[in-house]
């Protein structure tokens, strides 16, 4: 049996998005790192059926890695979690 990573090739993305600290409300661009996992061409032949079936769902999507920032305002500098509940987007 595979591990699901296997069907995959990862890289790594960073993505700007604008957030407001909750804090400060002091509103900022943020660099947010995400792994984007496309899909591979094929199957190493070794694969059994059951992984086969697995391969043939299997979707590119990426996932989002930062879970906390930090406000870039130099009198917060607080941390706050990313208000978003989006971790993983499906391309």
């Amino acid at each position: 049996m595979m591990d699901e990573r296997e069907f995959y090739c990862e890289r790594e993305e960073v993505k700007i998005a604008a957030y407001e600290c909750p804090h400060c409300r002091v509103k900022a661009d943020y660099r947010i790192r995400w792994i984007r996992r496309t899909k591979k061409k094929s199957l190493p032949s070794w694969a059994g059926e059951e992984d086969r079936q697995k391969f043939q769902k299997a979707r590119d999507h990426m996932v989002r890695v930062d879970d906390v920032l930090t406000c870039r305002n130099e009198r917060c500098r607080r941390r706050f979690d990313i208000p978003s509940l989006q971790t993983v987007v499906f391309l």
